[in-house]
């Protein structure tokens, strides 16, 4: 097997980890506040992976580790809002679809900010997705939930986050920023815990395991994981694999917690996931269906 397909299988159990942790995070909340759990993991997970990276943190220049908490602040907004979406939520495998469109608000973003214009597949992508956003809202008429608009608010930011992190960030090694964005992120979630949230005065032993499991399982190794198998793929190949994360999701929830997907609700689910792959794939993928349909 070479590196490549290495790679490959490497992105694809990262996919399946990525999709445990939402498991994992809702399960942790139900004896941890959503906030506080969120710093706690990301602290922990951050000094898992400082190990790796000590020599790049050695060499690694004042102002480089000074953007890379910056855009930490920025992954913090986000995942706070995503453990407050799932804190109040019942249907994770939406809010996973919900999520994913954040790989489509990135290029309206990066146009607004630094006047890059979007591919050509990027106006081709976006009604369909937002097509299949408003059929997850329709169950016998509009209903909207506000977990789903905490999904969208963290998708958003996650956007925001992948745009200036991609922007200002570029001098770092990968496994050095995530650990550097991972501890500030951690910080300011536990200082907003401690500020907002009342603290559990016991937590059982079986929500400890849970919590073991994000952090390490589903943050640090899969962190590493996925720097990793990013070292001997293309950056495309990389996303589409990543794309399974929300379908993973969708069948965990289904498993774990018995979630039930209406008609319509399905077809939302499809709709974003094929507009992901219009887009990851430039086109690519109508351009061989109409091959398909008229040869």
């Amino acid at each position: 097997m070479n590196a490549e397909h290495k790679s490959a299988w490497i992105l694809f159990f990262t996919t399946i980890l990525a999709a445990l942790g939402w498991v994992f995070s809702k399960e942790s909340i139900q004896g941890l506040p959503p906030f506080g759990f969120i710093g706690l993991r990301f602290i922990v997970a951050a000094f898992c992976l400082l190990p790796l990276c000590l020599g790049a943190l050695r060499k690694a220049k004042r102002q480089d580790i000074a953007a890379a908490a910056l855009t930490g602040l920025l992954l913090c907004s986000a995942i706070l809002c995503w453990i407050y979406a799932i804190s109040i939520s019942d249907t994770l495998g939406e809010g996973a679809f919900i999520l994913s469109l954040s790989m489509l608000i990135a290029p309206l973003i990066a146009w607004g900010i630094f006047r890059e214009k979007p591919k050509r597949a990027f106006w081709t992508s976006l009604p369909i997705a937002v097509f299949g956003l408003a059929l997850l809202s329709l169950n016998g008429g509009w209903q909207q939930s506000s977990s789903q608009w905490w999904f969208v608010i963290s998708a958003t930011l996650m956007a925001l986050h992948f745009v200036v992190n991609s922007r200002f960030s570029q001098r770092l090694p990968v496994l050095l920023l995530t650990t550097i964005q991972l501890f500030v992120a951690g910080c300011i979630a536990s200082a907003v815990s401690l500020i907002t949230e009342t603290q559990p005065t016991s937590v059982t032993h079986d929500i400890w395991i849970w919590f073991g499991l994000s952090a390490i399982l589903a943050t640090a190794i899969r962190y590493a994981m996925f720097t990793t198998g990013l070292k001997y793929s293309t950056p495309a190949n990389a996303a589409l694999i990543m794309l399974l994360e929300p379908v993973w999701t969708v069948l965990l929830s289904i498993t774990w917690y018995g979630e039930t997907i209406s008609p319509l609700k399905a077809v939302g689910c499809v709709l974003i996931l094929f507009s992901l792959l219009v887009y990851r794939t430039n086109g690519k993928l109508l351009r061989i269906r109409r091959r398909v349909i008229n040869p």
